[in-house]
């Protein structure tokens, strides 16, 4: 649920083929920013558990990360402050990848 006046959820889906490089951090950054989705996903960060830090963007707090061990493929999944969303459960699938539930 949206707060506010608009009730639309926008999600936007990206793959990125990598976000090693601080400079295609702050493109992709910049660019989710001026679309404004309320929820976007991203595709083969590259980017290990611990470099969640990485995907830092002002006004979106809310980001759940997954690529397990190894530094290839990954997922995050960020939800714009604007957005009403609480994970109400975690759960591991048989793969120990993390899914958020509402």
């Amino acid at each position: 649920m949206m707060t506010g006046s608009n009730s639309c959820i926008t999600i936007l889906i990206l793959n990125v083929n990598g976000l090693s490089a601080p400079i295609k951090r702050h493109r992709m950054a910049s660019w989710i920013k001026s679309q404004e989705p309320s929820v976007c996903c991203i595709q083969e960060t590259h980017l290990m558990c611990k470099d969640t830090l990485r995907l830092k963007i002002k006004e979106w707090r809310k980001i759940y990360q997954e690529n397990g061990k190894q530094k290839k493929a990954g997922v995050a999944i960020l939800v714009s402050d604007k957005t009403d969303f609480k994970p109400t459960k975690t759960k591991k699938d048989k793969e120990e990848h993390y899914i958020m539930l509402k």
